[in-house]
């Protein structure tokens, strides 16, 4: 409900003209950014805890256990609540200043970001964690190091013209015609 309300707001942000305009927005939020994503990362992070983090087995008497989709989906689930609330709800009230075209426009643009995206892979690294039979769970932290690459060649390319800012690439491909 939260993310189609934030939706419908983004729409009313951006002077989304037409009624089926704001409803297709809001399906593709909802379809895409959270149904969509979660399939992908719940798959992904049931075939890699599956395959390659299981702990070797302690006794016969034990039952083989795995990580079922439906709890991988529930990892992403709580993950997505922090990156919800920095880029549809904090994001929402900086919009005049990160849709800037300034390096503190791309700094606190790309810092949401980074930390929304940050903190989606640490949770889903402390959902996996809690696991027993699961080992070297810290995979999951990995992404973590891409996006703090990402983010400090943006902020090495802004002078040369290299760095984008994430807010803009987004606010164009959902609201420009």
């Amino acid at each position: 409900i939260m993310l189609a309300a934030s939706s419908i707001f983004y729409g009313f942000a951006f002077r989304i003209a037409s009624f089926s305009a704001i409803v297709g927005f809001v399906a593709k939020s909802i379809l895409i950014h959270w149904l969509g994503f979660g399939v992908v990362m719940a798959s992904v992070g049931t075939v890699v805890a599956n395959r390659h983090l299981m702990t070797a087995e302690r006794s016969s008497s034990h039952v083989k256990q795995n990580v079922e989709w439906l709890y991988a989906f529930d990892v992403h689930c709580n993950a997505f609540v922090p990156l919800f609330v920095l880029l549809y709800g904090v994001q929402f009230f900086l919009l005049p200043l990160v849709l800037g075209t300034s390096l503190l426009s791309l700094g606190v643009s790309n810092s949401l970001f980074a930390i929304a995206f940050g903190w989606y892979f640490y949770i889903t690294h402390l959902g996996y964690r809690a696991l027993p039979f699961l080992s070297h769970t810290e995979v999951f932290l990995f992404p973590i190091v891409v996006i703090l690459g990402i983010y400090v060649f943006n902020f090495m390319g802004y002078p040369f013209g290299v760095g984008w800012n994430a807010s803009r690439i987004i606010a164009y491909i959902y609201f420009e015609n």
